[in-house]
């Protein structure tokens, strides 16, 4: 299909807005890099911009569903659905950029559309490229930190589960059973290098929460990133999720989650997982993610416990302030 005419004046210019840098001087606080991709990753973004003072979210371009698998095929671009949750989430103040980005059309051909998404592509077109058109979208938007996708360009998800090769992020986040391999294809992908550098200067490293397979592993299996962990001194965390996912975790405890992380991906065990501590209310056959302490133990782990879920919202999640105090003990 041939790609939609965008407009062609590329005159933007990436300059620093005064504004942007004058708030940038006065933050505080560690360099953190999140890792993940999804709601996930955007609830762990709102959690560590209340203290970091630089913060970095490195994304998986794998996401083959909704809008973002409907637009990357089409303007040869990483899927920007997890992307735009990002940027929202690194935006605390509310404007009408905000509002576009979060708006969502439901009528005509554009139903199902975020409008954000359309935005990301066509800036990258504007900017001559997909990292440029991010930039860009952040000073719009004047977020508090920076969102890098994971690759360079789209990739996409394989799996074996209960021996079976799975192919595509939707298909394997359906599927149930062991997951024995997960990978990135084409195998030959690279890292990019600004999520390189990035991780390379962290301070602490936050992976998850989120679908344990198809976001959080999803950006760690791209070649590069968890080579890059390992080297870095930063602190890794990892933060548990709450429940289980129906055709991801279902009867998975947490030993469970970090013991799929170490033997898929290779990377270092964390030096703290983050778990909520009280009793969580949902249908079987979810259940709460039980963290046993001894068990995580023989991984030489430190399980840090907390009152993690937000009261507000109808679904299970992490409340962002919870969170972030949390984080920041492990800075």
């Amino acid at each position: 299909m041939t790609k939609p005419e965008l407009a062609t004046d590329t005159t933007m210019e990436l300059e620093t807005d005064p504004l942007l840098a004058a708030l940038e001087a006065e933050l505080v606080g560690p360099n953190v890099v999140a890792i993940g991709g999804g709601h996930g990753l955007a609830q762990v973004l709102a959690a560590v911009r209340r203290y970091a003072g630089t913060v970095h979210a490195v994304v998986t371009v794998a996401d083959d569903g909704g809008s973002s698998g409907r637009l990357a095929p089409e303007f040869d671009i990483p899927p920007p659905g997890d992307i735009r949750q990002c940027l929202i989430a690194l935006t605390p103040d509310d404007s009408v950029w905000r509002r576009l980005f979060e708006y969502r059309f439901e009528g005509s051909d554009v139903a199902g559309h975020s409008l954000g998404n359309l935005i990301i592509a066509a800036l990258a077109d504007l900017e001559g490229s997909f990292e440029g058109g991010l930039r860009r979208a952040e000073v719009l938007l004047r977020s508090v930190g920076s969102v890098i996708p994971a690759a360079p360009q789209r990739l996409h998800l394989e799996a074996v589960v209960d021996g079976t090769a799975i192919s595509g992020q939707v298909a394997i986040s359906l599927a149930r059973g062991r997951v024995s391999e997960l990978y990135a294809v084409p195998r030959q992908a690279a890292a990019t290098p600004r999520a390189i550098e990035a991780i390379h200067e962290a301070e602490q490293i936050v992976l998850g929460p989120g679908s344990l397979y198809t976001s959080v592993m999803a950006a760690l299996v791209v070649p590069g990133i968890v080579e890059s962990i390992n080297e870095s001194a930063a602190k890794l965390i990892y933060v548990c999720n709450l429940i289980t996912q129906d055709g991801e975790t279902l009867g998975m405890d947490g030993a469970d989650h970090l013991d799929a992380i170490l033997g898929l991906t290779g990377i270092r065990p964390p030096s703290a997982i983050v778990a909520h501590d009280a009793a969580i209310d949902v249908e079987p056959p979810l259940a709460a993610v039980e963290v046993d302490a001894d068990a995580i133990a023989t991984y030489g782990v430190d399980v840090v416990t907390a009152d993690l879920v937000d009261p507000e919202v109808p679904w299970p999640s992490h409340h962002p302030g919870a969170l972030g105090a949390v984080l920041a003990r492990l800075t």
